[in-house]
């Protein structure tokens, strides 16, 4: 009876973090039935992946946008935008797709950087300035696009980006069908989860922190393990791992890195706690606001490159409602709307949840009116917990 108690008193204590893991399980769980097992089918798994990947980078830097606060709308046709400026360059300026991609997140730290400007130094609210970052960029994309409509991306190292997988073994007659480099890199992940979480655990030992009873930690290393296993071995059985997840995962991990482990970190969820104090305490404000909103626009840039890559092309509409699709999955995953909360890894767990509804609801041939329905009904459930917890919190 100890071990359920301990269960309960964890998921009472921590309901806010692990609540979308459990939302993300359930749907999973719903639509596998639904679609008689096609859901959880190593072709769509993978799809779902990629599918996810290019909000999943969006979700990712509008996190610590609202975590400082604000928001940002002009992400979606900035992405479509160098999209495009992407598939021109490769296709009509003859530019080698590695200098391209450096040149279009470069772009894209400087757009971030003037949506930050009149909100940084002239106080105008964020909203009304990335609204006008919208109209401008929607209106950029169609002019580019205006004489050619859809350019068609030919180059090959470009369009991998977002429809290939990484390389494997040759086949020497050992599981045949199944991609062993992904087995090998899933070993290698619960390796090294399993370090970092036991260093974790006696790090906070060390300084008396709170920590997990033993058999709680060891029941939460058992379920993260076959959780990495069990992915693992369902995109083994198909591609294996697509560049595209390898790009989301290093954009988590660098950008999880930098909100937990660095100065630059707490400085941000000091001002979206309270900007007031945080200014007193001797954080230069404006600062973190260009630094956060300068990331927006180069992941926004990265999302517009993974988007063409994925569609070998550019399209006039690029972009549509990336931007409310990137606000929901950061709010699903854990983002407080009061500012100040919320995790780089909750963002793409967001991300998963409403592409996996997206997904799952196609497979079942749900009208797309019905789908926006439910995901605004996601998004509402979402927003409501957050309020409840922050309350129940106090």
């Amino acid at each position: 009876m100890t071990f359920f108690k301990n269960i309960s008193k964890v998921l009472q204590q921590n309901i806010r973090e692990y609540g979308m893991y459990i939302a993300l399980v359930l749907i999973m769980v719903i639509f596998s039935v639904m679609t008689k097992g096609v859901f959880m089918s190593a072709r769509n798994i993978s799809n779902l992946v990629n599918q996810m990947g290019y909000i999943g980078v969006l979700a990712v830097g509008m996190t610590l946008i609202i975590v400082i606060r604000h928001i940002d709308l002009s992400v979606g046709f900035l992405a479509g935008f160098l999209g495009a400026v992407a598939a021109i360059a490769l296709k009509y300026w003859g530019l080698p797709v590695y200098v391209v991609i450096p040149m279009v997140l470069v772009l894209g730290i400087i757009a971030g950087l003037i949506t930050a400007f009149p909100v940084a130094r002239l106080g105008v609210p964020a909203f009304v300035t990335s609204l006008a970052g919208w109209l401008i960029y929607r209106g950029l994309l169609q002019l580019v696009t205006a004489g050619t409509g859809t350019i068609i991306i030919e180059d090959k190292a470009f369009n991998a980006l977002g429809n290939g997988f990484i390389p494997d073994f040759p086949d020497m007659g050992f599981l045949p069908g199944i991609h062993k480099v992904t087995l090998l890199l899933g070993l290698i992940a619960i390796v090294l989860f399993v370090i970092s979480a036991i260093n974790d655990r006696r790090n906070k030992q060390a300084y008396n922190f709170e920590v997990l009873s033993m058999d709680m930690f060891v029941l939460q290393l058992v379920v993260v393990s076959a959780v990495i296993a069990y992915i693992t071995w369902i995109l083994s059985g198909y591609n294996g791992i697509s560049w595209t997840l390898v790009i989301v995962l290093l954009v988590v991990g660098v950008y999880d890195f930098i909100a937990s482990r660095t100065v630059l970190g707490r400085h941000i969820y000091a001002v979206g706690g309270n900007p007031d104090a945080a200014e007193l305490s001797g954080i230069n404000v404006k600062n973190i606001v260009f630094v956060v909103f300068g990331s927006m626009g180069m992941l926004s840039a990265l999302s517009g490159i993974l988007f063409a890559a994925r569609l070998q092309s550019a399209t006039t509409t690029a972009g549509t409602l990336f931007e409310l699709d990137a606000i929901a999955a950061a709010y699903v995953g854990g983002v407080s709307a009061a500012g100040g909360v919320g995790k780089v890894t909750g963002s793409i767990i967001g991300a998963l949840v409403m592409m996996s509804l997206v997904n799952g609801m196609n497979l079942l041939g749900s009208d797309i009116s019905l789908q926006y329905i439910i995901r605004g009904i996601v998004l509402v459930v979402a927003v409501v917990f957050d309020v409840m917890t922050r309350t129940r919190g106090k």
